[in-house]
């Protein structure tokens, strides 16, 4: 059979998360790679919200999936959307573990005064990108905080025992996080009416 249309039957067979790993139980060679093309951009997109630069977070994306291909065959399947979320904490775990081991987890309770409102900006008129690009640009514990409280739906009481903070901190971290994306929404908002 040429290698084409083997690849091709392969990712048809591959349609669902159970598929994909039935081909990875039965060790098909091609079961990586048809990982990678289905999950790579989203778990790059996780990886960015916490580690801002490319090459930092390109490593942290590197490791991770070293990760999740040497554990998937422990991976325990619940449905549909299960191995996606599985590999997204991996991810989450790893960008947390590079934060900690290159000393960017830092976290005061004295805090700069920040124009705080509380009227929330009209996010229809900002593109995706922007609003991902000002929360790379938060101060590492901030964006850190909010990206786990947002994204991850943790508790400001898990994110505390996750990073080694008191729950206080937590919350005052996401709500200066907030304060600040806030600030940054509006101020292009108006400078693109």
């Amino acid at each position: 059979m040429p290698e084409n249309l083997q690849l091709r039957t392969s990712a048809s067979a591959a349609g669902s998360e159970q598929e994909l790993l039935n081909l990875f139980r039965s060790r098909k060679a091609d079961a990586m790679r048809l990982f990678y093309e289905r999950y790579a951009g989203f778990l790059a997109a996780v990886c960015s919200r916490y580690i801002p630069e490319k090459d930092s977070a390109k490593d942290v994306l590197q490791e991770s999936l070293i990760s999740i291909f040497g554990a998937i065959e422990k991976f325990s399947y619940r449905g549909e959307g299960s191995l996606k979320a599985w590999a997204s904490r991996i991810v989450v775990n790893t960008a947390l573990k590079s934060l900690r081991q290159h000393g960017k987890l830092r976290f005061t309770d004295e805090f700069p005064d920040i124009y705080q409102d509380d009227e929330t900006p009209e996010l229809q008129h900002l593109p995706a990108k922007v609003l991902h690009a000002f929360i790379r640009e938060l101060p590492d514990g901030y964006r850190t905080v909010f990206n786990l409280f947002v994204f991850e739906e943790k508790s400001h009481k898990e994110i505390a025992s996750l990073l080694g903070i008191k729950e206080d901190s937590s919350a005052s971290q996401y709500f200066r996080a907030r304060a600040l994306l806030g600030k940054r929404i509006k101020e292009y908002l108006k400078e693109h009416e």
